[in-house]
């Protein structure tokens, strides 16, 4: 596993590293090119964001050169304070696009802060916030039947409808295992919004969701309480009726996920996902983790199955310090990899390598290469 810094255009704003963000992913419709939306997340100082960033792909280079652009969209009206581990969903109803968030943490309000709780975090108020993209408009809705804030719950998007799974309640400290179904229709003048509460969920947070089809996804990993992983992996289909639920048998864990006691990673596309386990020993070793990737395949007859997990690396020398945030992917068509785009033809362009002479790596094109590393 190698990580490579990411490129930013000269009329990019600063995208600050964020714990906890939430991400959306915008596909491309309508004329409008694929990009992911983030909002808010805690930085290195502790201190909480309420920025919304557009993140898009600014040009291809030779092969592996990627130029990302980041604006940040300025928002008017009820704008979302300032939060962490909430969600971001992308929703389009009557020929409208809109983005729906809800839920999270925050500090307490000054008021209420003293020097004993000064750091302390509360739950964000039941809101369901609308923001029109164009535009940049936003607008904060109270309904009766979120009586409650809640954090690091799953949600999941289709068309008008978004599902939000999970979740923590601070306030009681508990998981309720409940499913929140939350209609928008986005009508000439206000939108309007009907939810319903139902109780068949699943009691879980931070868990990690892929995709393995149209509107059908696997979740896994996650917490079900405060000190026990869930273990358990989950298929979930959205249709017109509603959200389908089926327990899907997990991977072979391996004994480092089975006693660690923490795991995070994100989808990487297509019914994969990457994540990692910190390791562990005495002494501990500093910044050190195990990576592995688990596959999820979809079987002949149309449902979703699971793969065993393989680790892909433990060698964390020439890497950066992996945050817990959502994994970020634009996808690359398969004439991509084997030629250049934008026109520069598939002549090597030594200035869009980066400078590996200091990482000094070896690929071999066999496995009876051998590689003499003194020439």
């Amino acid at each position: 596993l190698k990580l490579r810094a990411i490129s930013f255009s000269n009329n990019s704003s600063y995208l600050p590293p964020l714990r906890c963000p939430a991400v959306a992913h915008f596909e491309p419709r309508d004329g409008s090119p694929e990009c992911y939306l983030i909002h808010g997340g805690r930085t290195p100082n502790n201190e909480l964001s309420s920025s919304l960033y557009m993140l898009s792909v600014d040009s291809r280079g030779c092969n592996r050169k990627v130029t990302l652009q980041c604006q940040e969209k300025e928002l008017v009206g009820d704008v979302p304070s300032a939060r962490y581990g909430h969600t971001l969903s992308v929703i389009h109803s009557r020929g409208k696009t809109a983005c729906v968030l809800f839920g999270g943490r925050s500090y307490m309000p000054p008021s209420e802060r003293t020097t004993e709780n000064w750091n302390s975090v509360v739950d964000c108020p039941p809101q369901v916030f609308l923001i029109d993209l164009e535009f940049g408009c936003s607008s904060a809705h109270t309904l009766p039947e979120l009586t409650d804030g809640q954090s690091f719950h799953v949600a999941l998007a289709r068309e008008d409808c978004v599902y939000f799974l999970g979740g923590h309640i601070l306030s009681s400290d508990c998981r309720p295992p409940r499913l929140i179904r939350l209609r928008v229709e986005l009508l000439l003048g206000s939108p309007v919004i009907t939810c319903t509460v139902l109780q068949e969920g699943l009691s879980i947070t931070s868990a990690i969701t892929s995709s393995v089809g149209y509107n059908e996804y696997i979740i896994f990993g996650g917490y079900q309480s405060e000190t026990q992983k869930r273990m358990e992996c989950t298929y979930i289909g959205l249709d017109d009726v509603g959200v389908h639920m089926e327990p899907r048998e997990p991977p072979q864990w391996t004994s480092e996920i089975s006693h660690s006691r923490t795991w995070f990673g994100g989808s990487l596309g297509k019914g994969s996902a990457l994540f990692a386990v910190p390791s562990e020993g005495n002494p501990t070793p500093p910044d050190a983790y195990h990576f592995y990737q688990v596959n999820f395949q979809k079987e002949p007859g149309g449902e979703a199955s699971t793969q065993g997990c393989s680790q892909e690396s433990t060698d964390f020398e020439d890497s950066a310090p992996l945050e817990d945030s959502e994994e970020l992917y634009f996808g690359r068509e398969p004439h991509e990899l084997e030629d250049s785009s934008d026109g520069e033809g598939a002549t090597y362009n030594e200035e869009d390598e980066e400078d590996e002479s200091q990482t000094g790596y070896w690929v071999k094109c066999c496995l009876s290469c051998q590689v003499d590393p003194n020439t």
